[in-house]
């Protein structure tokens, strides 16, 4: 959703925040998931992709020569992990990062506008906030382990259930949370501080909560590629320390001295094509629909307006 910048910015009630994010979450998993699942296989390959038959092969696997609805299909492994952690993710990303925005501004507001000025500390405020959302998301990293195993090394379950991995993977689960935390922490402040910059110096609004879905759209597309590149080499690491079977373990230290000396420079950024291209356009459109589609009390219009789905639900609850 849209971040906050300040107390007196319009606010939304919980419960509408909760469900246009959820919603929004929802939504891009299913459009987008297969995306994802390309971008981390990319990721975890530790060769040149130099043709198509290459980039096949690496994205495919074993359906590399199936038809192209079975090539598609291939593409959906994790799908239950998926759900969970996007839903959460979102509900708590984009939910909660108003409510720590409205703190910061309560608390450190006088100290940002001192030190920035009162447009850019608006921007870097929310974008601190931000930040201090991304390192907390790391509470969630078991349902992202599991989803990034099922996507790019489905063996290392040996046929165990979710229950059966928490009881004998237990913190191991938390392998590579430091990472993880060094990498959504300056892509969380990129997304939102992206974000809130546009909505500042390009459109010039004092309540980003007034936005239309254009300047929306156009803010996130801002916040999104922001957020990509500044964290694509962490991510990679990020994912090769994931992706890996529970019973062999490698450091992030290691993984980054091995791509430098075997990969180059370019293998930090592994996976970052197909990600500008659609996963910029996942979380603009995870932004946009949060804010951008219409609820009413019995149908759901899938129309772009200038409403946004979590006024829509705070409308709803009456607030």
């Amino acid at each position: 959703m849209s971040p906050h910048t300040g107390a007196k910015d319009k606010s939304n009630s919980a419960a509408a925040r909760v469900l246009g994010s959820a919603t929004a979450g929802i939504s891009e998993l299913a459009v987008f998931h297969p995306v994802d699942t390309t971008a981390k296989r990319l990721m975890s390959n530790h060769t040149r992709v130099a043709s198509l038959s290459q980039l096949n092969q690496v994205v495919f696997r074993n359906y590399a020569n199936e038809s192209t609805l079975r090539k598609v299909f291939s593409l959906f492994p994790g799908l239950g992990y998926a759900a969970g952690y996007k839903v959460l993710q979102r509900v708590y990303k984009y939910g909660g990062q108003p409510y720590v925005n409205d703190l910061v501004a309560i608390r450190f507001g006088a100290d940002f506008e001192n030190a920035f000025g009162k447009k850019t500390g608006k921007a870097v405020m929310s974008a601190t906030s931000g930040s201090l959302i991304g390192i907390g998301e790391i509470i969630l990293l078991p349902l992202d382990v599991l989803k990034i195993k099922r996507q790019t090394n489905p063996e290392s379950f040996k046929g165990r259930g979710f229950l059966r991995i928490l009881l004998d993977e237990g913190m191991g689960l938390y392998r590579g949370w430091g990472w993880t935390a060094a990498r959504n922490a300056p892509g969380s402040f990129a997304l939102f501080g992206g974000n809130a910059f546009a909505k500042e110096y390009i459109f010039g609004l004092k309540d980003y909560g007034t936005a239309t879905w254009t300047q929306n759209f156009v803010a996130s597309i801002c916040g999104a590629s922001a957020s990509l590149i500044v964290s694509a080499p962490l991510d990679v690491i990020k994912t090769r320390i994931q992706n890996r079977n529970f019973d062999n373990p490698e450091s992030g230290f290691t993984i980054l001295k091995n791509m430098a000396k075997n990969e180059g420079v370019s293998s930090f950024f592994k996976g970052l094509v197909p990600k500008l291209l659609t996963t910029g356009p996942k979380l603009v459109f995870s932004f946009a629909l949060a804010q951008t589609y219409v609820f009413d009390t019995f149908q759901v219009y899938t129309v772009l307006m200038t409403d946004s789905l979590i006024p829509a639900f705070d409308k709803l609850f009456g607030n």
